[in-house]
């Protein structure tokens, strides 16, 4: 049953994460390295503190451009408020929560700690995965 794939079957656990004094300029050069839209930024002891997504550099771009400032750091532009989910999780009710919210992709965490991220296409690799498995089985019976 679809119910029963767990995030943690799926997540992410290889990430790109930055810190609150990470350089703007260096975060954004990861992003597009790695071609993500969005990282976690994370404390020193690995809790997350924030998000740092593409729609947050651009605003922290544009308002140096328009202050006439260049730089600065995650912090200045990171999202504070992210939601989140627990690794045990079915990618089923992940689904929801991502069309729900407009994500793309979830930090996955345990009492406040970063252990990965889902993202959208975690989910359909499950998906996809689930149902070659079922439509095999059903043909050899």
């Amino acid at each position: 049953m679809l119910k029963s794939i767990k995030v943690r079957d799926y997540m992410t656990t290889h990430q790109v994460t930055f810190h609150a004094d990470t350089d703007l300029y260096t975060a954004i050069d990861l992003l597009l390295e790695h071609r993500l839209s969005a990282a976690p930024v994370v404390d020193g002891q690995g809790e997350l503190i924030g998000l740092l997504t593409e729609i947050d550099c651009l605003r922290g771009i544009l308002s140096g451009a328009y202050y006439e400032e260049t730089g600065g750091t995650v912090s200045a532009c990171m999202t504070t408020r992210v939601e989140t989910v627990a690794a045990e999780l079915s990618v089923i009710e992940v689904a929801e929560r991502l069309l729900q919210g407009g994500h793309h992709h979830l930090p996955v965490v345990a009492d406040g700690r970063l252990l990965g991220q889902i993202s959208c296409q975690d989910v359909l690799r499950a998906v996809k995965q689930f149902a070659q498995h079922e439509s095999g089985l059903q043909t050899e019976g």
